[in-house]
């Protein structure tokens, strides 16, 4: 089946989707989940329930995992604890004006309704003893309503918060709302990022919830790994015969991961000048996906497993060279009030990573994140080298190349070289294509938010950052971050709407990378 820039498909159309999932099968068992049956109802506490965090991406996660099915009405709860003060009705309706956009189908809105009502509303401070009281005199309420045997409730605790009150709220939790046995049940807190500023940051938040919580408690979120396509990468990788011996250093020339927007940042210019796109985007979402495309095959899929090799990957990397790094700054960023007029903070970079280790020696790992671009989009893209002996003269057309695209559409790609249709002996560049909105048609792909909490209700910590893997990050990054923040490295200026600065593509081709003329990939029409 063709498509518009002249591809070809893996699959066809027409295939259907109960067809592909014939021989699907779920790991579950095979991942080393507690399989203890829990029979205890579960409590789920979003803490900074009042904020946009919380309405834009908790709260719609949870009420799409309640029209799953995932989350039974007969056994959860969700409470809601912020400092401002409403009742349970208020913010109930905040969020009903929010949910209910778009959804105009009265058995959507009647699931809307009767998710609200799992809702209940604790109003209190981060830091002191009677809001956290209180909150659990609620929580023990409904889970005796339940019959709750003692010691199996489970009670999950979703940080929707600043990192800066993340001590004194799990403080309270430790001392005022823990499950009080642990039989079957349990007590698990997600945190979301920034995970510290820098190493010794990172190592002092990640010291002060370590004395007051076990490991396997936390689940920092990261909602990259929750991505649909950043979860295929291992399967890709390990599944299929024809990427075994392709991916080394003997046939990958570079690597890149990008990450770009189009937009600015949008009234969040002061809380964006404190971080800026190294610590906001690179450090975490890229990093994650460069552990996922460099590691090595673990011993099975076991979340400790995959994690260790994540952190023998990070452990590998050399340290950055100033040389191999380009930032910048799009004109205008200093024009938000929010903004200091001094500011050194970098809207752009691109940053090389190099492995030492035996299968990638030598290749260059680009990750390259910036605002106000010229698209909007994040992927992978494994550049291959040159065919050896080229008979047919086409290397200025391009290199192979296997793209995947993270977001948006969703798709995975691989550009080669074929005949060009005709009566000449002419080559043009093409692809295989997997485009998602064209093969799965009948498949809504979940949001990452909703994939993670689902992850942390059934324990499975694969898709989370472990404490030494942060620090292994961390250790990476806080060189170059100390540079920046000394001024000793300063932002290129760039046009918003441009690729960023010149010299970020002087530097893609100093590290080897080359750019595909002529060719531009069309996503598959339905």
């Amino acid at each position: 089946m063709s498509n518009p820039s002249g591809g070809l498909h893996i699959a066809s159309r027409n295939n259907s989707l109960e067809r592909s999932n014939i021989h699907s099968e779920s790991f579950l068992e095979e991942r080393d989940i507690d399989g203890t049956p829990e029979t205890g109802c579960l409590s789920i506490v979003v803490l900074g329930a009042s904020g946009d965090l919380a309405k834009k991406k908790t709260f719609p996660a949870l009420f799409h995992l309640f029209r799953q099915g995932f989350l039974q009405s007969n056994e959860v709860h969700i409470f809601g604890y912020a400092r401002t003060k409403i009742s349970s009705e208020e913010l109930r309706e905040r969020l009903r004006g929010y949910l209910s956009k778009g959804k105009e189908d009265s058995a959507e809105l009647d699931y809307l309704s009767k998710f609200l009502q799992l809702i209940k509303y604790v109003s209190g401070s981060y830091d002191g003893e009677e809001g956290f009281q209180l909150l659990n005199k609620e929580i023990s309420e409904h889970e005796s309503s339940k019959n709750t045997q003692l010691g199996t409730s489970r009670r999950l605790f979703y940080l929707a918060l600043p990192p800066s009150v993340y001590p004194s709220v799990c403080r309270m939790i430790r001392n005022y709302c823990m499950n009080q046995s642990d039989l079957t049940g349990w007590t698990r807190i997600i945190v979301e990022k920034p995970f510290g500023k820098d190493l010794s940051s990172a190592e002092e938040l990640s010291a002060q919830l370590g004395e007051l919580f076990d490991e396997k408690q936390l689940y920092r979120i990261d909602h990259y790994l929750g991505k649909e396509l950043v979860q295929n990468l291992l399967v890709v990788r390990f599944a299929n015969r024809f990427f075994l011996p392709l991916w080394n250093r003997d046939n990958i020339d570079n690597v890149q991961i990008v990450f770009r927007e189009d937009f600015g940042t949008e009234g969040r210019g002061g809380y964006f000048d404190e971080y800026g796109i190294i610590r906001d985007i690179i450090q975490n979402h890229l990093l994650q996906v460069f552990c996922l495309v460099a590691m090595e095959k673990p011993v099975s899929l076991k979340p400790e497993h995959i994690r260790d090799e994540k952190v023998k990957v990070l452990q590998s990397v050399l340290p950055i060279k100033l040389e191999e790094v380009v930032l910048g700054q799009y004109d205008g960023y200093k024009d938000d009030e929010t903004v200091s007029p001094n500011s050194n903070t970098p809207t752009f970079a691109t940053v090389v990573l190099r492995i030492h280790n035996e299968r990638w020696e030598g290749v260059p790992f680009i990750l390259k994140a910036g605002k106000a671009l010229n698209s909007r989009k994040a992927e992978i893209r494994v550049q291959f080298k040159e065919v050896p002996g080229d008979i047919y003269k086409c290397q200025q057309q391009g290199r192979n190349e296997f793209v995947i695209r993270l977001q948006p559409l969703e798709a995975m790609y691989m550009k080669l070289t074929v005949k060009k249709p005709g009566l000449e002996m002419s080559t043009i560049q093409s692809e295989l294509d997997l485009s998602y909105k064209q093969r799965y048609q009948d498949v809504v792909i979940p949001e990452a938010y909703e994939r993670l909490i689902l992850d942390t209700i059934r324990g499975d910590q694969q898709h989370f950052v472990r404490r030494d893997e942060l620090r292994a990050a961390w250790e990476i990054f806080t060189p170059l971050l100390n540079q920046i923040d000394d001024g000793v490295l300063k932002p290129l200026p760039y046009k918003p709407g441009s690729r960023g600065p010149v010299e970020a593509d002087e530097l893609l081709a100093k590290a080897g990378y080359q750019q595909t003329h002529d060719y531009i990939w069309i996503p598959p029409t339905l």
